[in-house]
């Protein structure tokens, strides 16, 4: 059954390494987005006001310290499921300590559109 992994990077100068990881485990394709949360927007740590109402992406990187990244990708069996979630653990740390990240697996009905071969193949 293929499965949506939905990771929330709390520190983002991990997302290379945990990029390389999940690559490693197989995972084929990654969306990475940035991100922030609630406390952020509490401590004010995370808003600027330089921002524009439509930010490009060299805005939004521009603060890019202090923005979680969330990265979420489709597998198709539990066991690749596993891997991913060990090999995230070996790169932040288990994921039951604070300020490592939320992971999480939903399974999924259908999905659409995800064998697609590149063009030229």
């Amino acid at each position: 059954m293929n499965s949506l992994i939905w990771f929330v990077l709390h520190d983002a100068s991990l997302l290379a390494e945990v990029l390389e990881a999940w690559k490693e485990t197989g995972v084929l394709g990654i969306t990475i987005l940035p991100s922030t949360g609630l406390r952020r927007l509490e401590a004010n740590d995370s808003l600027r006001e330089d921002i524009p109402l439509i930010p490009s992406i060299e805005d939004l990187v521009s603060n890019e310290e202090t923005l979680n990244r969330i990265l979420f990708t489709i597998v198709d069996n539990d066991a690749l499921v596993d891997k991913v979630v060990e090999a995230t653990q070996k790169v932040v740390g288990d994921l039951n300590e604070p300020n490592t990240g939320i992971l999480c697996v939903i399974p999924l009905g259908k999905v659409y559109g995800l064998n697609q071969k590149p063009e030229g193949s």
